[in-house]
């Protein structure tokens, strides 16, 4: 394949801020179209270099395309990604992948009929130092593990409260992002399908872990949306996990990331606001990852580069496929369900 013919659902924020610039310098893409709403879709069109523009999805995956980016609201996705795996298209689709386990599954099944790639974008996944870390618990540096810490807060609490101000700047987006996609539950608007959507996918993809039960508390704090998450978990294998959440630090802060792993032989620990990894293990030995300064701050320029990369056979290596997600979309819904039922334990999966 000399050129990866590729269309678009979606071009608002991060669309335009992110994606589009990275597929639109990339020589072995060709971007046949763009599918979004709004009078300014043809100057989308025309600063990236689309094609056609349309306001019809069915349109744009008919227009024989290889792949799609799919960076529609949240609610959106199952239904966009259904029918572009269908049609045997590659797929990279925004988190969180679905906001129902169910659909989200049903992705799964989807992709694999369709045997394409699905790749769902979480920057952290391919960082060289996460990428070193799963590499010692697949080689059982901990052995099995007994215990996990999930934590993640971020300077999120104007975005999920309707003021995407910092965020926007953040960004260098002209594009504000739309506020029905944040902070309306209608929409899966909150902290733990925003944000929290990231860490636990870290840890899944890290550990291979799949949570079994969860028991979890949510706070609005007089948002119209969650934002502070909290859970219990027991994972399938019997270890038992700690969930956090928290929108509120100051504008400005770095990101907060604190994957803590205790197993049978060791514990390992992965910090991206202080930028460390460790292992510890019970016989003596000590291990730290080198990070280069700023590596653990969040971007996301390595998944749409990969996803590419995994179509043309460049490489291999897909850190957040349609399991990764899922596992994470199960979770945080049943953490929620769990929230709703002031906090009694709740199945995650069958």
């Amino acid at each position: 394949m000399s050129r990866v013919r590729l269309g678009a659902i979606g071009a608002g924020w991060w669309a335009t801020s992110n994606h589009f610039p990275l597929f639109a310098a990339r020589d072995d893409v060709e971007l046949v179209g763009v599918c979004g709403l709004g009078p300014g879709l043809e100057g989308i069109r025309e600063r990236f270099g689309f094609g056609f523009a349309t306001e019809s999805a069915e349109a744009l995956l008919d227009a024989d395309l290889d792949a799609v980016v799919i960076s529609t609201p949240h609610d959106l996705h199952h239904p966009l990604a259904a029918m572009a795996l269908d049609r045997g298209l590659h797929v990279l689709c925004e988190k969180p992948m679905t906001l129902r386990a169910d659909d989200a599954w049903d992705l799964a099944a989807r992709a694999e009929r369709a045997g394409t790639v699905f790749l769902v974008p979480y920057g952290w996944n391919y960082k060289a130092f996460t990428v070193a870390a799963k590499r010692m618990l697949a080689a059982g540096r901990i052995g099995e593990i007994q215990y996990a810490l999930c934590h993640m807060a971020s300077p999120t609490r104007g975005l999920f409260g309707s003021d995407p101000t910092h965020m926007l700047e953040r960004w260098n987006s002209d594009t504000a992002p739309d506020p029905s996609t944040w902070s309306s539950p209608e929409h899966g608007g909150g902290y733990a399908h925003g944000q929290v959507t990231h860490s636990s996918a870290l840890l899944f993809w890290l550990t291979d872990l799949r949570a079994a039960t969860v028991a979890g508390r949510v706070l609005n704090a007089g948002a119209p949306v969650d934002l502070f998450d909290a859970g219990v978990i027991r994972f399938d294998n019997g270890a038992l996990g700690s969930l956090s959440g928290a929108a509120t630090l100051a504008d400005g802060d770095k990101y907060q990331v604190d994957i803590r792993l205790f197993g049978t032989e060791g514990v390992l620990m992965i910090d991206v606001e202080r930028e460390r990894v460790t292992l510890s293990r019970y016989d003596g030995e000590r291990e730290e990852v080198a990070i280069t300064p700023g590596d653990g701050e969040y971007e996301c320029l390595v998944p749409p580069a990969r996803f590419i990369e995994l179509i043309t056979g460049a490489s291999t290596e897909n850190n957040s496929d349609v399991t990764v997600a899922a596992r994470s979309v199960e979770l945080i819904e049943a953490l929620l369900r769990s929230a709703a039922a002031d906090g009694a334990e709740t199945r995650v999966h069958a």
